[in-house]
């Protein structure tokens, strides 16, 4: 008797990655502690904390100014976070160096938005949305402060954490999100339109 043996395509085999390192810079005025995949970076902006505990790879520093992110015996996309907890590290070095600073501009066809910032930049209340009575409310994350850049229906929000910024920064944009009308044609709202640092490189 013959009994067929199915082999599975060499394309369709799961390759694992032994071995995959990546080494990370320390600016000169940046200070960095890792312990268990808690990230503490310090620079002239303040103190930044990332917790990557859920990832399931191995942070150390190798030096004073040098941190190498490793990943043993790894599938494609498991080696993928190597490099994404790697960005993370960057983005906080420019966090603590130069700030973020995302701009966004209120866009209206006929009933102005009103927009009102208190309590030192942590509270942004939306008035007048589309001619609406109700005031929307928008609490900013710590260590994320809004503000009137001057210019005519325009407004910052800045911070030393990308997330956070850029978190701040969606919740105003969803809060003027048009219900039960054609979003193509109700173009009324509160966008992003420009994203930069706090201190330009220019200035540095």
């Amino acid at each position: 008797f013959f009994f067929p043996v199915l082999l599975r395509p060499r394309s369709e085999e799961k390759m694992k990655t032994i071995h995959c390192l990546q080494d990370v810079t320390v600016p000169e005025d940046c200070k960095v502690s890792v312990k268990s995949r808690l990230i503490t970076v310090t620079g002239p902006r303040g103190t930044i904390k990332r917790n990557l505990k859920h990832l399931q790879l191995d942070i150390r520093m190798i030096s004073k100014n040098m941190i190498r992110v490793e990943k043993w015996f790894s599938n494609r996309k498991e080696l993928a976070a190597v490099n994404t907890v790697c960005s993370h590290i960057q983005n906080m070095f420019t966090g603590v160096q130069r700030g973020f600073r995302y701009k966004m501009k209120s866009v209206y066809a006929h009933f102005p938005i009103n927009i009102a910032i208190s309590e030192a930049g942590k509270k942004v209340e939306v008035r007048n949305f589309l001619g609406e009575k109700y005031t929307r409310v928008v609490m900013m994350p710590d260590g994320v402060t809004a503000a009137n850049t001057g210019n005519k229906d325009e407004y910052q929000i800045d911070g030393n954490d990308i997330e956070a910024v850029s978190q701040a920064a969606a919740s105003i944009q969803q809060s003027t999100s048009v219900k039960n009308k054609d979003i193509r044609k109700f173009l009324d709202g509160i966008y992003v339109s420009e994203k930069l640092n706090v201190v330009a490189l220019d200035a540095e």
